[in-house]
């Protein structure tokens, strides 16, 4: 299986931790999104990925999109451990704090909205950091509540393993932190990214563990 992928983006990020945890060997194929352009942009990758976005996995002759349908696949076709619970109602607020990050929060900061603002809206630097403090401040803001309504104890989001809503915070929150965002309001995010970071398969998708890192 091969992973196309960029050490900073957050959706590859995201996969990386998935396949450390189920402990499936992968082949990380680096897509630099700055360099000449962005190489996500290249007719070589948009044969991948039409849309231009990381991460792409190409696996059993298919070619997969998207970092949560990549997820789910990995799941569903190597299902121990699982990364979702059984329960119904607790499977439903896993994937919803899952999706509050990867489409109501991640999307907001995604390079080529940035791109969009600075290069078309004539915006600063300065506005666009602003931009995403904003918006990631306000959506980790609404998981922290999320989290102390709805998940069970435990270290983790939802109990004593890791799962779907840990893969996608994590990732958020280094982000965040890129940005500056203030996380002193949200104890039970932080806790949660403590103990996913002190297991080895999240430490070893860091961005700063990367090939490519910069």
């Amino acid at each position: 299986m091969t992973l196309q992928g960029y050490f900073r983006s957050s959706a590859a990020y995201r996969c990386r931790i998935a396949f450390n945890l189920k402990g499936i060997p992968y082949e990380l194929a680096p897509v630099h999104l700055r360099r000449d352009g962005g190489e996500q942009k290249k007719p070589a990758y948009r044969r991948l990925n039409p849309q231009a976005l990381i991460p792409a996995l190409q696996a059993d002759g298919a070619i997969l999109t998207q970092s949560l349908a990549i997820i789910e696949w990995l799941d569903e076709t190597y299902p121990d451990p699982p990364l979702l619970p059984v329960d119904r109602v607790e499977r439903a607020h896993v994937r919803a704090v899952a999706l509050a990050i990867a489409c109501d929060i991640h999307p907001l900061q995604n390079l080529r909205v940035l791109d969009y603002l600075k290069t078309e809206l004539a915006q600063p630097q300065a506005a666009l950091d602003g931009w995403c403090r904003h918006w990631i401040e306000e959506g980790l803001s609404a998981c922290e509540v999320l989290l102390t309504r709805t998940a069970s104890e435990g270290p983790f989001a939802f109990g004593d393993r890791p799962g779907l809503a840990d893969i996608c915070l994590v990732p958020q929150l280094f982000s965040a932190d890129r940005f500056g965002v203030d996380l002193s309001a949200m104890p039970r995010l932080t806790s949660v990214r403590a103990a996913c970071e002190a297991l080895p398969a999240f430490a070893a998708a860091h961005p700063s563990r990367q090939p490519d890192s910069e």
